[in-house]
């Protein structure tokens, strides 16, 4: 999509009663331009805020602040930095450090996205949770899900009650409020600043609560992050037709749980074989 086309198609979901928007990737800084999007899209009456992984985001803090971006989300699945160039395949470590302090320094509210995997950064989660402590910075350890292209299996989950287990056998937490159609569910250790959640796709689902509406780069709607269909909007929109129904009705077909996966730890072949499932291409 152009970036045009985006502002046009999202100005068409707000008409439907979308009121929140988020730019998630892949890494929606890349964009030559990106700037502009978030400009267009500022204009419109939606809460916006962005999912990045941290590396240009000082680049584009003066834009943040224009469109009245508050909240950034931050994708940091480590805090060692050869274990950050192991998984990122980028020695970019410092910068992404830098840059969630530049934005804790200028008053955002900066969430960092952790996907937990058991033998991977499990044992990492106490040095998270420490860095609430002090810092009004909001955690969010992530269940491993399984999208094409992220080797996942079963065993590597580390789940919400395992998250949890640990955090509360060495510091005492209370129960956060949720906000309504949240994803995820938010605590705090007695006594620190910030806040950690658990997003517990996997072993505690939230699917009947759940209002997420997915938008792919090429324009392809998903209403559901494990849908294995999509609606194409972008054809019919450059054709001139109306894609309100088009929309309607891919709403209407939202499967009760996990996109129709009856099992979704348990996957079966089929399943397996989904191809429309890679994180970089949907979006999270």
């Amino acid at each position: 999509m152009t970036s045009s086309e985006i502002f046009e198609i999202a100005k068409i979901f707000t008409r439907l009663g979308v009121d929140k928007i988020r730019l998630t990737g892949g890494e929606p800084l890349v964009r030559k331009d990106a700037a502009e999007i978030i400009r267009n899209l500022s204009v419109l009456p939606v809460k916006l805020s962005i999912t990045t992984n941290g590396i240009l985001v000082d680049r584009y803090l003066e834009t943040f602040k224009k469109a009245g971006i508050g909240s950034v989300n931050l994708s940091l699945d480590t805090l060692k930095k050869d274990q950050f160039l192991q998984i990122t395949k980028r020695d970019e470590f410092e910068t992404v450090l830098n840059n969630i302090d530049l934005l804790l320094t200028e008053g955002f509210h900066v969430k960092i996205n952790v996907v937990v995997q058991k033998g991977v950064n499990e044992e990492e989660i106490f040095d998270f949770i420490e860095w609430t402590k002090n810092e009004d910075i909001h955690v969010r350890f992530i269940e491993f899900m399984p999208f094409d292209g992220n080797s996942w299996n079963k065993e590597s989950i580390f789940s919400y009650r395992d998250i949890l287990d640990r955090v509360k056998a060495i510091h005492s937490v209370e129960k956060l409020n949720d906000k309504p159609h949240s994803t995820s569910k938010a605590f705090r250790v007695k006594g620190y600043k910030g806040t950690f959640a658990v997003i517990s796709s996997m072993t505690d689902n939230f699917c009947a609560s759940c209002n997420r509406l997915r938008l792919t780069a090429n324009g392809k709607m998903k209403n559901c992050l494990f849908s294995k269909g999509e609606a194409d909007l972008l054809t019919p929109f450059r054709n001139g037709e109306n894609i309100e129904p088009i929309i309607l009705q891919c709403l209407l077909v939202k499967k009760a749980m996990h996109g129709g996966i009856e099992n979704i730890q348990n996957l079966t072949d089929a399943d397996r074989e989904i191809k429309n499932r890679s994180m970089i291409l949907i979006g999270g």
